[in-house]
């Protein structure tokens, strides 16, 4: 025969289940381990070629730059080395015409034999010296203008091996860039991919933690993106929205780091929904901004964040129709309470 005590044990039992089972995260807005074991490598991989393409950019801007130097330098040496031989040539020419003069005033005969024939030696003498004088400036001008344009000539060829070298290098410049821009645009889709799969579930994946940026934290408030196109704004109307777009766009591929624009706490990092993956953050004065649509996110729940700090990438998900940021600012955390952002941030010194 059972014991009557157990009854009261079992029914403890089944009450903590129950309340475990309730306190359990629901499936809109709970995120997978963020351990490694979410898949989320991608969005690190995309984040890093990001940088990488940066690097490449400016290096194969700093080899055109460099390019352009080099040719300047180039033609002003061949612009040196034609007014040296510009210079040779009317040398040889005055050469030329001493001597004539020289033939034509006797220059044949020797000079004890036109002292001789001479009316006046001395002034002859005086002549004959200027002549001299004359032929040994020409001579060491020619020797000097020779040797000036052996040493442009060295110069000339010396850079156009570097001009020919520069050239080769800025060609490979320009094959990895292009390489890592194929790279990172697989990479984008890739994430977008996974991404697609976390709204369709509702389950985020774990945070992506982002390498900082080293110029970050400088500033109190700053844009969500660096580089961007402004588009669909504040109250505007469209078939897309049931009333007016209650936020501003910004138009930026797949991937694209989001910053926070100021300091806070996350508030809500989630998946699924017209907004797709968002952040929302909680601001010091009762403000709070949301960051939608995105690919991945870098923080979790609780985060405390600063201006700057990558929080996550842009992308395509929830209520979209292409790749941008839908960034809001808002009284409450909730939809409805929103403030035009481009003024909001104007109003702290970020100009849009």
């Amino acid at each position: 025969m059972r014991s009557p005590r157990r009854r009261p044990l079992l029914v403890s039992v089944l009450l903590c289940a129950l309340a475990v089972l309730a306190a359990r995260p629901s499936e809109e807005t709970r995120h997978s381990p963020a351990d490694g074991s979410g898949d989320v490598g991608v969005g690190t991989e995309v984040a890093q070629l990001y940088e990488d393409a940066a690097v490449a950019t400016q290096q194969y801007e700093e080899g055109r730059r460099e390019a352009k130097v080099q040719r300047a330098r180039a033609q002003r040496l061949e612009g040196l080395l034609d007014r040296e031989r510009r210079e040779i040539a009317v040398l040889r020419e005055d050469l030329g015409r001493i001597a004539r003069a020289q033939y034509r005033t006797g220059g044949d005969l020797p000079l004890t034999a036109r002292m001789i024939l001479a009316d006046n030696p001395e002034e002859l003498m005086r002549g004959q010296h200027a002549v001299w004088q004359a032929d040994l400036v020409v001579n060491n001008a020619i020797d000097k203008s020779r040797r000036a344009e052996t040493r442009l000539a060295a110069d000339e060829a010396r850079a156009a091996a570097a001009w020919r070298d520069l050239k080769k290098r800025n060609a490979e410049l320009a094959r990895m860039k292009k390489g890592i821009e194929q790279k990172l645009e697989e990479a984008r889709w890739r994430l977008q991919g996974q991404a697609n799969a976390s709204a369709r579930a509702g389950t985020c994946r774990g945070a992506v933690r982002l390498d900082q940026p080293k110029d970050s934290f400088s500033r109190t408030w700053v844009a969500p993106v660096e580089t961007y196109v402004l588009s669909a704004g504040f109250g505007t109307g469209g078939t897309r929205w049931a009333n007016r777009h209650t936020g501003q766009d910004f138009a930026v591929p797949i991937g694209t780091p989001v910053r926070a624009v100021g300091e806070g706490r996350v508030v809500r990092a989630s998946c699924g929904g017209a907004f797709g993956i968002e952040i929302v953050i909680e601001h010091p004065g009762g403000y709070y901004t949301q960051y939608a649509h995105l690919a991945s996110v870098a923080v979790d729940q609780g985060d405390r964040v600063l201006p700057g700090q990558w929080i996550g990438q842009s992308g395509n998900t929830g209520n979209s129709t292409g790749p941008h940021l839908h960034f809001e600012v808002r009284v409450a955390p909730e939809l409805g309470s929103g403030v035009d952002p481009v003024r909001w941030l104007a109003a702290r010194g970020v100009d849009l």
